[in-house]
């Protein structure tokens, strides 16, 4: 099968062909850590993830580059209010995006570089656009170097601007560029700046722009043409454009397809930090089980806004317990079975452009078709359904038996076991209850169950318990 995807750069769906054969290359642009990631940041890491998967699956070898920018203005600053090394404050805020990529099942990526590991192929690189006349230092001693966008004619292609109608790049002060929407490839070293956050150049000490980074992390790890590059829609403009810009203005051929996925967005506006710690990931799966967060992010196309809500949130939850209830009780009965092979209609969906909305209808169809299996005890075609059902959640990254839903703290591990004995026992005392015809008796420990959120449904095989309801 073809996959098609959509190309930010051509504005159509095109065939995806890979650069190699049996081989693709991708880079996301990674974040900035000068914070905790909340649930807008994570949707792209989501999205990525379901990408690798599907290619995996369609037999593709993928190298996925995400790099950390550990180094910034913000960082800097953010720092700086909280009386720490901004080197320190980078490696607590990137734990906290490894624990997020962890608790949400996105496998690591191929390789995660950062940004402060590759200044000598930065300089390198500036010194080539200084030579093919694309860049310059700036005349007022800053140790700034600019890119100089109007000698490149093709900028603003990607993101189908003039250059006459931008704004000014606001990284850096006009007084040094010869035009304000010229931007920043160097920044040179400023006082009270840390002296540990700068390296020695041709144009004095300073640190790298943050465009700059991404060019020079994918050309290292993907070569100077490759398969994908993408991220969120917010970095088509500026981030994107210029990395184009810059790469092609150095020589290379850089991204053959560009691919962003669309925002998580609070009262129409763009998720921020404004919103506190409540959309933080580490907060949010408090709330939600991290299966349920992912299924949120997920279950939407890649393209379409997410209007962020708990409400929705909640609505997520349901609707993937419905999922999880069928896995859980049809593997009961049939003593479990390996994944098998994922419908027509899901491979369709998710070769036409990462319609992941349509494959999750394939999955809830053939969830309905189970259930209705179930009253029937164990059968080859419950056993069919149910591989199927698997096969098309891994690809998703949503397969409730995974190791990584599945593996748990001890802490946890111990809490589930105590939840156990305790539920058992309740259980026991109702079954006790039904065979003495008590059923007075039996219906209050159903209810003293239900009160705590354990619904107890009553099968041929016995009865089941589940917590919130995810039968």
């Amino acid at each position: 099968m073809t996959i098609r995807l959509y190309d930010t750069a051509t504005k159509a769906i095109r065939d995806f062909v890979p650069l190699r054969e049996g081989k693709v290359g991708i880079y996301h642009c990674g974040l900035t850590v000068q914070a905790a990631p909340h649930v807008g940041h994570i949707r792209k890491e989501v999205v990525f993830d379901v990408l690798r998967r599907w290619f995996e699956h369609e037999g593709y070898d993928v190298t996925l580059i995400a790099n950390i920018t550990d180094i910034d203005d913000k960082i800097i600053s953010k720092s700086a209010e909280q009386g720490r090394p901004w080197w320190a404050h980078a490696y607590a805020n990137e734990r906290e995006l490894h624990e997020a990529y962890a608790v949400l099942g996105c496998t690591p990526p191929t390789y995660e570089p950062r940004a402060t590991g590759h200044v000598p192929e930065m300089i390198e690189m500036i010194e080539t656009l200084i030579a093919n006349g694309h860049a310059y230092a700036a005349a007022d001693d800053s140790g700034d170097v600019y890119f100089d966008v109007r000698s490149w004619p093709s900028y603003g292609e990607l993101s189908n601007q003039k250059i006459d109608d931008m704004l000014p790049a606001e990284d850096a002060p006009p007084e040094g560029k010869r035009d304000g929407r010229d931007f920043a490839l160097w920044k040179g070293h400023k006082a009270g700046d840390p002296e540990s956050a700068s390296w020695p150049t041709p144009w004095g000490r300073g640190r790298p722009g943050w465009h700059l980074e991404c060019s020079d992390m994918a050309a290292k790890y993907l070569g100077h043409e490759f398969d994908i590059n993408g991220g969120g829609l917010d970095l088509r403009f500026p981030h994107h454009e210029n990395e184009l810009a810059q790469s092609r203005a150095a020589g290379q051929n850089f991204a053959r397809l560009w691919m962003h996925n669309a925002l998580v967005t609070t009262a129409g506006e763009k998720m921020s930090k404004s919103m506190g710690n409540s959309a933080l990931v580490s907060e949010v799966v408090k709330r939600v089980r991290p299966i349920e967060l992912r299924y949120y992010l997920a279950a939407a196309h890649y393209r379409s806004i997410i209007e962020y809500s708990e409400e929705s949130l909640q609505e997520a939850a349901v609707a993937f317990a419905r999922i999880d209830g069928f896995v859980r009780r049809a593997t009961d009965v049939t003593g479990g079975v390996a994944k098998g092979e994922v419908t027509l209609g899901f491979a369709e969906s998710m070769n036409d452009d990462m319609a992941v909305p349509a494959a999750l209808a394939q999955v809830h169809e053939n969830v309905t078709h189970g259930n209705k299996l179930l009253g029937a005890g164990d059968s080859p075609e419950l056993r069919e359904t149910l591989a199927a059902v698997r096969a098309m959640l891994d690809v998703l990254g949503l397969d409730p038996l995974a190791d990584v839903w599945t593996a748990g703290d001890s802490a946890s591990a111990g809490a589930d076991a105590a939840l156990d004995v305790l539920v058992a026992t309740l259980m026991h005392t109702r079954q006790e209850a039904r065979a003495a015809k008590d059923f007075a008796a039996a219906d209050a420990v159903r209810d003293q169950l239900a009160a705590a959120g354990i619904e107890i449904e009553d099968t041929p095989q016995g009865p089941r318990w589940t917590v919130g309801g995810t039968t």
